[in-house]
């Protein structure tokens, strides 16, 4: 049984992983507040932008200067 699962579970990793965070999010809302978790969601996929940069092995200070206006990088 807990074989199937396992195998239902990777065979649908996607279907998995959003109603996973779909409930997590839910929670937070439920328990922190909407604008709490908001600001949550947006640092962690801030974040996760940020390492995939990184992971691409695309130059954060390249990046931050393309983003911030000019001068603000030094």
């Amino acid at each position: 049984m807990l074989i199937d699962l396992l195998q239902s579970v990777n065979n649908n990793r996607g279907k998995f992983l959003g109603s996973f965070l779909g409930f997590l999010i839910a929670i937070l809302v439920l328990t922190i507040g909407f604008f709490k978790t908001l600001f949550i969601v947006i640092c962690t996929s801030l974040g996760y932008v940020l390492g995939s940069k990184s992971d691409n092995k695309i130059n954060l200070k390249e990046l931050l200067e393309r983003i911030l206006p000019p001068g603000r990088i030094n």
